[in-house]
């Protein structure tokens, strides 16, 4: 069974080049299937980076012609997937479905006085375009969890972008205990994923009935679940986002919406966690809110599982993965690995271009270079992207049937209902997204680089499950080591220490002022589902500062 590698996803990398006949890379010298050139849909995508990236230049033409040769079947996919994100077909509810309507543009006319008697807004950056509705969910209708609940949208009316996001108290101690925001990458995915798949308080078995998760994160804390950017799992729009950067606005508008009408979250502590794209959504979502001086989120750590975050160190690991020095057999053969050895010089030289540059124009080709050369082999065997240990049973659902049974609850009458959701239907990724992040060079971002200034300030925490193959945890752990930070070497010689619950050995930890690296046994992509007791274990553990610089 083949997977497009539009199909990758679900928090990871995907690549969104492919088609499911692409071929691996072929002989350079011999003649090209396709002549790559400016057709009219290229043409009209090369003309929305002009504002952002100025012209085509010579030099980046003629990378492009470089790539055509060397990936003809990928650019050729490329070429035939340059397109919008299509907004979701949608009925807006009145204010008056709502509980709380928060207005942006009131909070930004709150001024305070400091102590020398200046003033200054209660509270920073540009809010006054956003709002923020919110229900409370009854949980007698739903029964997902006991615990009190709200679901709600945060709204940008001038651009055009509706939000949904879906809230549950702690079981313990909502008081006093800290909020995390989860979220799901792709990007294009739904962090609804998450709830029911991961870490929420249940899942949904194949007769699409509620099933209590007892190692639930929101055991010991608040989570927000937010289906973000715009027109991923019950949110809509016209508007679109196509970087991390502005997706990490609208994050932080929704946070400061959220905790001005629920103060009583709004001192506690908070966390954000994410996996695989959220690599790239998680460091920036972070320092978007830490330059803000003057805001109502108490953030105290971050956290990325399997993630995405400096792509010149970790794509050196997909081959070493693949072929059976990730702790697992190898699933290609010498050639195919040699191939990737061979690749490899080319990929990251393209990464170091866009790491230089941070132009479309340069990295859109490192993506379907890099991507056709080191997923390309490994989607072809058929074995699941997101562990290495088994084949894809369910292509359709990401390899996964429960997630077929997920989508197929969310999009029941009675649960739209109860959450509000003013979508026509539910999806669980989004693939003209991916492709729209892709197109516009966010995939292969320098995100490490916002790394070293958020450690100076709060913990981070890197983990992984280590038979994911699409962000494995070879290539986790060498961009955590390869980090340039004010305390890297005492990183580098801090030894692992073992991880246990139950008696039981789960993984590994090696931590230093402020960053934290973990490696889960014998858990795949979604490390929550495979190793849920581990989890807990480590995710309390983290929330309660024990890997915090003293």
């Amino acid at each position: 069974m083949r997977l497009s590698t539009s199909a990758l996803v679900l928090g990871a990398a995907s690549s969104a080049m492919a088609l499911q006949d692409q071929k691996v890379l072929g002989d350079p010298t011999s003649e090209p299937k396709v002549n790559f050139g400016l057709d009219t849909d290229f043409k009209s995508w090369a003309a929305s980076l002009k504002d952002s990236f100025g012209e085509l230049t010579a030099d980046a033409k003629a990378l492009w012609d470089e790539i055509s040769l060397l990936a003809p079947d990928a650019m050729e996919a490329f070429q035939a997937q340059v397109k919008g994100v299509k907004a979701k077909k949608h009925s807006r509810k009145e204010d008056s479905h709502w509980d709380h309507v928060v207005k942006g543009a009131d909070i930004q006319k709150l001024w305070v006085e400091n102590e020398s008697g200046e003033s200054r807004r209660l509270l920073g950056g540009q809010l006054s375009n956003y709002n923020l509705r919110a229900k409370s969910v009854d949980p007698r209708k739903l029964r997902v969890d006991k615990v009190k609940q709200f679901s709600g949208y945060l709204d940008d009316d001038e651009k055009d972008k509706h939000l949904f996001y879906w809230f549950f108290e702690s079981r313990n101690d909502p008081k006093n205990d800290p909020v995390i925001l989860w979220l799901n990458g792709g990007p294009g995915c739904s962090s609804l994923t998450g709830l029911f798949f991961e870490l929420g308080p249940a899942s949904i078995n194949e007769k699409i009935e509620i099933v209590n998760n007892p190692h639930a994160w929101n055991n010991n804390a608040s989570v927000i679940f937010l289906d973000q950017p715009v027109n991923v799992g019950y949110s809509y729009g016209s508007g679109s986002v196509s970087d991390t950067v502005a997706a990490g606005k609208d994050v932080y508008a929704l946070l400061t919406l959220f905790f001005h009408q629920f103060p009583e979250y709004s001192t506690q502590d908070f966390h954000i966690a994410g996996e695989s794209y959220g690599g790239h959504y998680v460091p920036t979502f972070a320092a978007e809110i830490l330059k803000h001086e003057d805001r109502n989120i108490n953030l105290k750590s971050i956290a990325v599982g399997n993630g995405l975050t400096d792509e010149f160190t970790q794509y050196a690991y997909y081959r070493p993965m693949a072929c059976g020095e990730g702790g697992y057999d190898a699933v290609l053969s010498e050639s195919q690995c040699n191939a990737m050895d061979n690749a490899l010089p080319r990929c990251q030289s393209l990464i170091k271009q866009c790491y230089d540059s941070e132009s479309a124009w340069l990295c859109v080709p490192a993506s379907i270079y890099c991507n056709n050369a080191f997923i390309g082999p490994y989607q072809q065997t058929g074995y699941n992207p997101y562990d290495i240990r088994s084949k894809c049973e369910d292509s359709g659902n990401l390899c996964y049937k429960g997630l077929g049974y997920i989508t197929e609850y969310l999009n029941k009458p009675d649960v739209m209902e109860a959450l509000g959701a003013e979508v026509s239907s539910y999806d669980s990724c989004n693939f003209d997204i991916n492709r729209n992040f892709l197109m516009h060079g966010d995939w292969m971002k320098p995100i490490y680089r916002l790394v070293p200034s958020i450690l100076e300030k709060i913990p981070v925490l890197i983990y992984a499950g280590d038979a994911d193959f699409i962000c494995n945890w070879l290539g986790n752990k060498a961009w955590t080591q390869a980090l340039e930070w004010k305390h890297g070497d005492d990183f580098r010689a801090t030894k692992e220490k073992d991880l246990t619950v139950g008696g039981r050995s789960y993984g590994n930890v090696i931590s230093s002022h402020n960053l934290t690296w973990i490696q889960v046994y014998g858990a795949g992509h979604m490390t929550p589902t495979d190793e849920p007791e581990g989890s807990i274990n480590f995710v309390n553990r983290w929330i309660a500062g024990e890997w915090v610089a003293k």
